[in-house]
């Protein structure tokens, strides 16, 4: 099993280069980003997403930053590459690992003494990030696999897959992680509207990868449920507050009916995703464009003038989910948070 590397740095070229993930599954393109306005704008019109894979992106657009600021004087270049890091911080405003991503590598380059020690940290920094995701999905991974039955189904939302980190993935690693372990798992991928991350970007990692998978319209999955065709339901996060679980809109919709149907929920995310800090009223939930919605295989759908409203992400209670597969085991409600708070500072 060989998953994709979504996202990589090119020393030779000075690039931050990634899959272009609005293409698939029909192209195949990668996306070589030489600035962070670039970058930015991947991350936007979510050429890149997933929330490790935006903690990575983040890391990697301090270090370009880093690269591509020409001022020899250290004040003006450090002056310019906060900037560009606020950029950055701001480029999507729910999954909060894009900001820890660009903050820890500044956290970093603020021990540089000059534009090449900055240049170096921002670098080594921004590498460390990556490999520490893929080392984190692989652990997660693990420990999710021990949950899963010998044989079983797994009802997916969205893509929380190899896509959606550098490698591996954290909902679909714990499934690659299960089946290299010799259990028999089954997917259900809701097709996840209105960008189809279930429909494009979940089916096309587990084809590539040998693993059975179904796609199903987000509207059939309560009655899949009531037919007794899921046995566990798992899906990724963005943000993981004080008292609920951020991840791509429908998916609380897709716990209250694993609720009801007495299914067990499980959320996959690493420690990186946890914010300590903020409730669900704190963070901004992203709204996107009328079009996502109003088109579709550059059809319109929806009439003209007709307003749409694209919530981007919605709030799962922590009360519905009975376990967050993290790198450190299995934590539930009420979450120890001191725990949480120490494992992040290591």
């Amino acid at each position: 099993m060989r998953p994709v590397e979504t996202i990589s740095w090119d020393e030779a070229d000075q690039v931050v280069n990634l899959i272009d993930q609005t293409r698939l599954p029909g192209a195949y393109r990668n996306v070589r980003c030489a600035s962070v306005e670039r970058l930015v704008r991947a991350i936007q019109r979510l050429e890149v997403r997933g929330a490790p894979a935006l903690g990575v992106a983040g890391a990697l657009g301090v270090a370009l930053a880093a690269r591509k600021i020409t001022d020899k004087d250290f004040p003006g270049f450090s002056e310019k590459l906060a900037t560009e890091a606020e950029r950055l911080r701001n480029a999507r405003p729910t999954a909060v690992n894009l900001s820890w991503g660009v903050d820890r590598v500044m956290a970093r380059a603020a021990r540089g003494l000059s534009v090449t020690d900055v240049r170096d940290l921002t670098l080594s920094e921004a590498l460390s990030v990556a490999e520490e995701d893929v080392r984190t999905c692989h652990i997660l991974g693990g420990v999710g696999a021990a949950i899963l039955p010998g044989k079983c189904t797994v009802l997916t939302h969205c893509n929380a897959g190899a896509l959606a980190c550098k490698e591996w993935g954290t909902a679909l690693g714990v499934v690659r992680s299960a089946v290299e372990s010799g259990k028999e798992v089954r997917v259900i991928a809701c097709e996840t509207r209105p960008l189809l991350q279930g429909a494009r970007l979940t089916a096309w990692e587990l084809q590539r990868d040998g693993i059975d998978v179904t796609v199903i319209p987000d509207s059939s999955a309560a009655y899949l449920m009531r037919q007794g065709m899921v046995d566990l339901v798992l899906v990724g996060a963005d943000r993981v507050t004080m008292d609920v679980v951020f991840n791509k809109i429908g998916t609380y919709m897709h716990a209250i009916c694993a609720h009801h149907h007495r299914i067990p929920f499980y959320v996959a995310a690493p420690l990186s995703t946890f914010d300590p800090v903020r409730t669900e009223h704190d963070v901004v939930v992203e709204q996107r464009g009328r079009d996502e919605v109003a088109f579709c295989g550059g059809a319109e759908t929806v009439p003209p003038g007709v307003p749409v409203l694209n919530y981007g992400f919605d709030a799962t209670p922590l009360s519905l989910v009975e376990g967050i597969i993290t790198e450190k085991g299995v934590l539930k409600a009420p979450l120890d948070w001191d725990f949480i708070s120490r494992e992040q500072k290591k």
